[in-house]
Order: C-alpha cells, then structure tokens, then sequence
C-alpha cells in the first residue's frame, strides 16, 4: 500500500499561498479519500463498481461537494469569478492523478460536456442543464465523452492525414428529422463513464459513409428511450473508471442540445478540443509519474540487500535520479502547454488565434511516455513484490500502460502533430483563420 507523500518538491514554480494550500487539501483527499476508493473499485467485480452504494460514487460527491470541478470551469460556466491560473488547474489535476488516473479521468469526462455548453450552448440549454449540473453535489448529473466506436479510435485524430479522407463507415449514424437528429449506432466499450453517466458528449456522423465535416457534436441525454448499455468492461487497468459500450436505437437530439452541427467548422473544433484534453490529461499522467516515483524512492529507503538499503547501491541511485529527472520535465512541459491551450482556445479572449496542436500532442505523448517509464523503472526497483496485486507500484503500472493507448496511440498522436509542423510550422506560430480556410 502506498504512503503520504508531501510532494514538497512541488515548490519549484509554485509561489502562491493559496496554491500551496489547495495542493495540501487536494493531496489529502487524495490519501484519505481517492486511493482507498481506487484500490477497492481495482479489486471489485465490473458490475460492482456501478452498484449502489459503490466507492465510485463517493469520490465523485466528495469531489462535488468540495468543489474541485469548479476550478477548471469558465466563470460563464460557474467557475471562479476570476478565472484561476494554469499552475492552479494543474496542481488540481496532478494530485487528482497521483490519487488515481482512473477517479481523475471520470472526474473530468463528467465536466466535458459542461465546458462544451459553456462555449457553443443556448443561454436556454445553460440555464435548464448547464447550471443544475454545475451546482449539483448529490451525483444527479454525470458526463462521459462518447468518441470512439469500435471500428474508429484513434481515427479521429487523423484529421490532417490526407490518406484518411476516406473515414470508413460511421457506427453512429445522424439522420436528420423535424427539430433535430435521431441517433442509430454504437460507442465503444471503453467510454470512460459510461455505464453510469446521465449525458454524453457525444460525436455522430451525418451519413455513415461522410468525413470530418459530416460531423456533429452534442450533448445526450442517456436515460431516455432508445439508449441502452453493454457490461462494464473488465480491462487492464483504469478499472476505477467504469468502462462500456453505449447503444442509440434512434435516440432523438434536439437541435438545441446540437453544440456544433455538421459543416465546415466541425473539423475545426474537434481539432481544437483535442488540444484542451491533450494538455489536461498531460497533467494528470504527471501525477502517475509522480506516484510512481515516490513509491520507488520510499521502497528503496526501506528496503534492505547486500547489507545496506538499496538506495545506497548506485544502480539504484541512478534509476532513482532518472526518474525525478523523467517527472520534473514532464511537470514543466505540462504546465506551459495547459497555460498555452488554455490562453489559445478560440473565444478565450480577444486576440486568440487558436492553441497549438503539436504542442497539447507533444505534451499528451511526452508526459504519457515518461509517465509508463518511471512506473517501469519503479516495478524494477520493487522486484518481486511489485508483482503482487496488493503492491500499489502494480495497479500504477497497469495505468501507465493504460495511458499510452487511451486518448490516441502515443503513435497516431505523434503522426498528427507531425503533419500540423509540415503544414504550418513557420516561426513557431499558428493561425487559425489559416488553418480554417483549409477545412
């Protein structure tokens, strides 16, 4: 089982008192609340994750109720009347992951759709969803974000791929019908949340055989006629997230729950959304890094062979070193590109021209890759015991691991920011008005 760290190292960058005392609260929740949580859900059959009274639910009022989904929300969305800085979102969201990547994906996939009506919703659709959701502390309204199908995953990043304009056949079919859309098809069964969300974000296709201007974005409600849910998926790991397929047998989507409709800005957008949860998600893989580390360095303090504790050995002082090295630049890197994202964003502020998508990519890759290697480098320096499943150095492996693959192939992300530096790169800047007349 894992020990409190005080994570004092975190200084480094972090000036503001208040900063300072939102990571020892959220640090704290993290040991008392989120890890204990973490390990049960690990440990618990796929159903009995989402039954009553399941530790999932726990952590998510105790995360409502403390407000924690308010710091990364727009004041429009009831957010802070100031809007907090970057360094403050990224403590957040490094110690929701040094908690458990799973708890702090569904922390997040819950508050996608509601930055989405925040940015392109109705003041109608603000005021009658949008605000009860953000006000809710009792687990009424829970968000996933239903991307992937079971033929197309990492497709969707494949957007500047000129071979790909051929998307292949949608599994989740729009067609259109008087005031609005009805929904045929299938999301994949690894929707993080899904089995126990009440709305979706949900992307579909007008025309199964269209591309990326076909595309439509909205905002589901799931407990209404025609929605219908697989098994929880039994998966490596994030198994504290539950995981599933999600089934629309013409479900009906208003037109007013119709953030973005199909036409030329949709590429623009999913673009542009990918850069917000490249850089977000970079920083909660910073706290699995960070996790991982500490883990190892406390092991190897304690841990006694060849007649002195290993970390005296300088093999082991080395791995230990490296993997500091590995969590402080994956750290930095994080927090400029979460900084950059969110200051680029369209509609940020007057003079935005869009954020970057090597950058929020090259963050998801860097950090995600170091993050798998410190969990590595820390399993070895556990040797046998780490292996057990009651090591917490095990569970955090099969996370990392997990995290090369969720969100895009570090392979197919790499590939999109690559084709975003031959089309664009010029004196390191980027515009988007540019960039739309593409489309």
């Amino acid at each position: 089982m894992g020990t409190n760290r005080d994570g004092s190292h975190l200084d480094i960058g972090v000036t503001d008192e208040a900063d300072r005392a939102l990571r020892a609260e959220v640090h704290r929740v993290a040991v008392e609340v989120i890890r204990p949580a973490a390990r049960a859900l690990d440990s618990m059959a796929p159903r009995d994750r989402i039954a009553p009274g399941s530790p999932f639910f726990e952590v998510m009022t105790t995360l409502r109720q403390l407000d924690y989904h308010r710091i990364v929300l727009p004041p429009e969305a009831g957010g802070p009347a100031e809007p907090v800085g970057a360094i403050t979102q990224s403590i957040l969201l490094e110690e929701l992951g040094w908690g458990s990547l799973g708890l702090a994906t569904a922390f997040l996939v819950d508050l996608l759709p509601v930055i989405a009506i925040a940015d392109f919703g109705s003041d109608e659709l603000k005021s009658e969803l949008m605000t009860p959701w953000v006000d809710d502390t009792t687990g009424a309204f829970h968000g996933c974000w239903a991307i992937t199908e079971p033929d197309h995953g990492s497709d969707a990043l494949t957007l500047r791929d000129p071979a790909a304009a051929d998307y292949g056949r949608a599994q989740l079919v729009a067609t259109r019908t008087e005031g609005g859309w009805l929904l045929t098809g299938q999301k994949s069964a690894w929707v993080s949340s899904g089995p126990i969300a009440t709305h979706a974000a949900v992307h579909a296709r007008a025309g199964a055989d269209g591309g990326p201007i076909d595309g439509l974005f909205g905002i589901v409600d799931l407990d209404q006629p025609g929605v219908g849910r697989g098994p929880v998926a039994d998966m490596l790991g994030v198994r504290d997230d539950p995981q599933g397929e999600i089934f629309f047998s013409e479900v009906f989507l208003p037109d007013a729950a119709v953030l973005v409709p199909p036409g030329s800005f949709h590429p623009m957008f999913l673009d542009q959304l990918l850069c917000l949860t490249s850089s977000v998600i970079a920083n909660v893989a910073v706290g699995v890094a960070r996790a991982a580390f500490e883990e190892a360095l406390a092991f190897a303090r304690s841990r006694v062979q060849g007649g002195a504790p290993i970390a005296r050995h300088k093999n082991i002082q080395l791995t230990l070193y490296a993997m500091f090295e590995r969590v402080e630049t994956a750290r930095a890197y994080a927090r400029a590109a979460l900084g950059f994202t969110r200051a680029n964003l369209p509609g940020a502020s007057p003079t935005a021209s869009g954020a970057s998508p090597r950058h929020a990519r090259a963050a998801q890759i860097l950090t995600k890759r170091l993050a798998f290697d410190v969990a590595h480098d820390a399993l070895q320096v556990h040797g046998a015991i780490g292996l057990h499943r009651d090591s917490l150095i095990e569970k955090l492996f099969r996370d990392a691991r997990c995290l090369l693959i969720e969100d895009g192939t570090l392979e197919v992300l790499a590939l999109d920011a690559a084709r975003d530096l031959i089309d664009n790169y010029e004196s390191d800047t980027y515009d988007a008005e540019e960039m739309m007349a593409k489309w």
